[in-house]
C-alpha cells in the first residue's frame, strides 16, 4: 500500500530525514528525541483526531477523542504480526499499568497490513496472548488512520489533557523520551502521583529488543508486490501454480522457492507437499509471518540452519530438531540463534500442503 513504510528500523531511520519533514499537525515533536526531561519543550502539533472511524472496539465501549479530554491520552497504531510493534509492547503495556492511576488512558488502533488481520477471530485471541488489555480501537477500513494522517507502524501521538497533539514517536526506541513525555504532559494536568522513575522492561520472546549491532538483514515480503532479492531460476510467475527451484548457490538476503507454489500479490501459496522456502540472512533472529490457508487446517514443517537443525539456535516456534506447526495466521519465531552472530543459509520444508506465506522480518 502507498501509505506503508517498510517496518525494519534500518530502513525507517533512512526514512527519519523524510518523516521530520513532513510531521503530522504541523508541529516539530521530532526534533526532541533524547532531550532530557528539563531540557523537553513539547509543541503544539494540532487536535487529537477523531476516534470516530473506528469498526469496532475490545477491551472498551467506544471512546471518542472529546470523551479523553482531562486525561492524557497515548494512541499508538499496531497490527498484531507487526515485529516492531511487538517489540514496543512491553513499554506501552507497562506505560498503560503504571499511569493509569495518574490519568493515562493508552488507546490501540488496530489498522490491519495483511487481509487476515482484519478477522477479529485472528486479533481477538492473539492481543490477548500478548497481554493487552487497555482499549483498542478496531480500524479495518483505515479510518482512524487517515485522520491522523499517519504512515507508520508502530506510531504513538502523546495527547495533553486539554485534547492536543504534543509529541509523537514512529518506530522503535525512545523509550525514556517517551515516558519522560507522558509524566510531563501528567505534570501538566495536575497529576501529583506519577513520579519520576521510568519503568523497568525486559522484552522476551518476540518482545526481546532486536540486537541492532548483527542486523543485516532487513524485512522482505514474499509476495510479487512487494518482494525483492527473489532468487529462484526464471523469477516469479503471477497468480499461477508453478514448479519451482532453488539456485545453487544464494547471496546475502536472498531467497528461493522450491516445489510446487502460487506467487500472489501478498503471499505465497504452497500447492502440495515437500514445498521449500530458502533465505540466506544475516541476524540473530528469523520470523516468518503464514498461517494456513483454510481455518482449523495445521501444516506441519521443518527448519535447517546451514543444512542442519537448529538446536540452540531454534526459535520459540519450533524444538530443538527444527519440527513446528503451523496452526493460526501470525508470526512464527523459527530462529534464534546465540552469538557469534554470523550470515547463514535458512530453509523451511513444509510436510504438508496449504500454508501461506506472507512475510520475513529479522532482529
Amino acid at each position: 500500500m502507498s501509505e506503508e513504510i517498510n517496518r525494519d528500523r534500518r530502513r525507517f531511520l533512512a526514512a527519519a530525514a523524510t518523516a521530520v519533514a513532513a510531521v503530522p499537525f504541523g508541529g516539530t515533536g521530532c526534533a526532541l528525541q533524547r532531550a532530557t526531561r528539563a531540557e523537553v519543550q513539547l509543541p503544539v502539533e494540532g487536535e487529537l483526531p477523531s476516534l470516530g472511524g473506528a469498526t469496532g472496539w475490545l477491551n472498551s465501549e467506544p471512546l471518542k477523542a472529546a470523551s479523553l479530554r482531562g486525561k492524557v491520552a497515548l494512541v499508538q497504531f499496531c497490527t498484531y504480526t507487526c515485529i516492531n510493534w511487538l517489540r514496543t509492547l512491553p513499554y506501552v503495556r507497562s506505560w498503560a499499568e503504571k499511569y493509569e492511576g495518574a490519568g493515562l488512558v493508552v488507546v490501540g488502533v488496530h489498522t490491519p497490513e495483511f487481509p487476515f488481520e482484519k478477522d477479529l477471530d485472528n486479533v481477538l485471541p492473539a492481543l490477548k496472548g500478548l497481554r493487552v488489555a487497555y482499549p483498542i480501537a478496531v480500524d479495518n477500513d483505515y479510518a482512524i488512520w487517515r485522520a491522523f494522517r499517519n504512515r507508520y507502524w508502530p506510531a504513538l501521538y502523546f495527547a495533553d489533557a486539554r485534547g492536543r497533539v504534543r509529541h509523537h514517536q514512529f518506530g522503535e526506541g525512545d523509550y525514556e523520551q517517551s515516558e519522560r513525555v507522558i509524566q510531563q504532559l501528567l505534570a501538566e494536568a495536575g497529576a501529583g502521583a506519577a513520579g519520576q522513575e521510568l519503568v523497568s522492561v525486559e522484552g522476551r520472546g518476540v518482545e526481546a529488543a532486536a540486537d541492532w549491532d548483527n542486523l543485516k538483514s532487513p524485512e522482505n515480503y514474499v509476495g510479487y508486490g512487494r518482494t525483492e532479492n527473489f532468487a529462484s531460476p526464471g523469477g516469479a510467475v503471477a497468480d499461477e501454480r508453478r514448479v519451482y527451484g532453488a539456485p545453487s548457490r544464494m547471496g546475502l538476503n536472498q531467497w528461493a522457492l522450491s516445489g510446487e507454489w502460487t506467487v500472489g500479490e501478498q503471499a505465497v501459496a504452497l500447492n502440495k507437499a515437500g514445498g521449500r522456502i530458502a533465505y540466506v540472512f544475516h541476524a540473530r533472529d528469523l520470523h516468518l509471518v503464514m498461517g494456513p490457508a483454510s481455518r482449523r487446517k495445521s501444516v506441519r514443517f521443518r527448519v535447517a540452519i546451514d543444512g542442519r537443525p537448529p538446536a540452540a539456535s531454534h526459535g520459540i516456534d519450533v524444538d530443538e530438531q527444527g519440527s513446528g506447526t503451523v496452526t493460526e495466521q501470525r508470526l512464527y519465531q523459527l530462529i534464534r540463534q546465540p552469538k557469534p552472530i554470523a550470515g547463514r543459509h535458512f530453509e523451511i520444508e513444509f510436510l504438508d500442503p496449504g500454508v501461506e506465506a506472507f512475510a520475513f522480518t529479522f532482529g
